[in-house]
């Protein structure tokens, strides 16, 4: 059984079809690639899972039962997170603060007690699975630092901690490879394949050499159709695939802006 399956989503803006008719199912344990150039819909795909559009069409199922599409608020409730592409931190508060907002979903900004509306014991309680969060993301001394003293690759880390911090059953990574150097991408590379015992992920990345060396699956988007789907070979070698990224055939060697 599927944990999650999105079948004929539908997305017009104003006269333009956004998303014809795609089909995205992810899961339990895998990590899911959606790859395309740029304009293809891959971003529109996660802010439908994400419920911040509206489908014009479509069906979302989790876990083998068909849903309401989910509400912003409400996807922490699935066990739903996601990064966005770029951080999102609030920048006068510290990394641990930032993780902790994340925790309470009544948070609103301002300073973190007041956000969290918290007892001594509460804050105490969010500050440890603040910390676990940031653990897995390498990123416990940093604890202490306002977001706004760190530099943008430590941010993303942060912001993926955030993410992690709730334990969600399903990770939507939004090109989190955007902006990191070569080491930082190694490190990403390994911190997906690990998170993988532990959660789903569904990938939109630029990072062709990223998404290739992680996927289980990858669909390809292309004036928001499926044109191609299988593993990291057969991707590369679609002829459709091919003909998208402008005859290119080094699929999993460039990078694609």
């Amino acid at each position: 059984m599927s944990l999650l399956r999105v079948e004929n989503l539908c997305v017009s803006f104003g006269g333009l079809k956004a998303l014809d008719g795609v089909d995205i199912t992810v899961g339990p344990g895998e990590v899911v690639g959606l790859i395309g150039p740029n304009g293809a819909g891959k971003t529109t795909v996660f802010n439908a899972i994400s419920g911040f559009i509206a489908p014009d069409e479509g069906v979302f199922s989790w876990r083998g039962v068909a849903t309401p599409w989910p509400k912003p608020h409400k996807l922490h409730k699935l066990g739903i997170a996601r990064t966005l592409q770029g951080v999102g931190l609030f920048p006068d508060l510290t990394c641990v603060e930032n993780v902790m907002v994340a925790l309470d979903h009544r948070a609103k900004a301002g300073v973190v007690r007041g956000l969290l509306g918290a007892t001594d014991r509460d804050e105490m309680r969010l500050k440890k699975l603040a910390m676990e969060a940031l653990d897995k993301v390498g990123a416990t001394s940093l604890a202490e630092v306002r977001a706004s003293a760190l530099p943008y690759p430590t941010r993303k880390r942060v912001a993926l901690a955030r993410a992690l911090a709730s334990d969600p059953t399903l990770l939507l990574l939004d090109e989190p490879a955007g902006g990191l150097g070569v080491d930082d991408i190694d490190w990403l590379r390994g911190l997906i394949t690990s998170l993988s015992s532990t959660c789903s992920i569904l990938l939109v990345e630029h990072h062709m050499e990223v998404v290739m060396a992680v996927s289980d699956r990858i669909y390809v988007l292309d004036f928001g159709q499926i044109i191609a789907s299988g593993n990291a070979d057969q991707v590369r070698t679609d002829p459709a695939v091919i003909a998208a990224y402008l005859g290119t055939a080094a699929v999993g060697r460039e990078r694609y802006a």
